[in-house]
């Protein structure tokens, strides 16, 4: 077991939260800070993956949300408060230099967080995420980056928000015929992101062999003013090389 860091922060622009995962996927390459996981939520937000299509947004007028260009893989998806967005920066050396492993072992991290409120979350061949069987219906969505070994973006669970905008607004994932589902919807009642919070922070610790240490969050990331750090976030980190960035669809096609 090794000892990581917990950064648990609320709703986050998006933009806000993508300049955080670089400066801590930093540190992390460098070993100036062990593996970080950070726990969100979003603004409404629609995020394009390298292989998204045009065909996939449709949008209404006067739809509220911002549209961000992203590095990790997959297509599009879509983010709001009451969806809890996991951002785990691990360095795969610590891990096995496996991405394919990698992104099986974030759904397993979700199934695991489901099964603490007693939902039963499924793989299914060929399709990203974690579904809810018979019918099939998406409940977590799974895109993720890695440059130098080192991980960024990760999973969003839909906890409780209204999953229409998954149809409505964009073709998610690049599935036309999808449905998509809440934690809440399934188990019948309101459930909060912070009442998955601890779930999904326990499960993704004992998946990934970790002891996390919640890092404060008052004042934002709490990290960064520390003189350790100050130097090494301030290093853009390089950006992927060709193929370093991949979406579970990639993965799961690689023999």
């Amino acid at each position: 077991m090794r000892v990581g860091y917990l950064l648990n922060l609320g709703v986050t622009p998006y933009p806000e939260a993508a300049d955080a995962q670089r400066s801590l996927a930093a540190a992390v390459s460098q070993g100036a800070i062990p593996d970080t996981i950070v726990l969100l939520e979003h603004p409404p937000t629609v995020t394009l993956g390298r292989r998204t299509g045009s065909e996939e947004l449709h949008l209404p007028s006067g739809a509220e949300a911002e549209i961000v260009e992203t590095d990790r893989g997959g297509k599009s998806t879509y983010h709001a408060p009451g969806q809890l967005v996991c951002y785990p920066i691990l360095d795969l050396n610590r891990h096995g230099r496996d991405v394919k492993k990698y992104c099986r072992d974030l759904e397993e991290a979700v199934i695991s967080t489901l099964a603490a409120f007693g939902l039963a979350g499924v793989r299914i061949e060929g399709l990203t995420g974690v579904w809810m069987e018979e019918p099939q219906r998406k409940i977590a969505s799974i895109g993720v980056h890695v440059s130098r070994w080192v991980t960024t973006h990760g999973y969003a669970l839909n906890v409780d928000l209204d999953p229409a905008p998954f149809t409505d607004w964009i073709t998610a994932c690049g599935l036309e015929d999808a449905a998509f589902t809440t934690m809440s919807r399934e188990l019948g009642r309101a459930v909060s992101v912070d009442e998955a919070r601890p779930h999904a922070a326990a499960a993704i610790a004992d998946v990934f062999g970790l002891v996390l240490e919640e890092l404060p969050a008052e004042d934002g990331v709490g990290l960064w003013p520390q003189p350790v750090h100050r130097k090494v976030v301030a290093k853009p980190i390089h950006a992927a090389r060709s193929g370093e960035a991949v979406g579970v669809e990639q993965v799961a096609s690689r023999s």
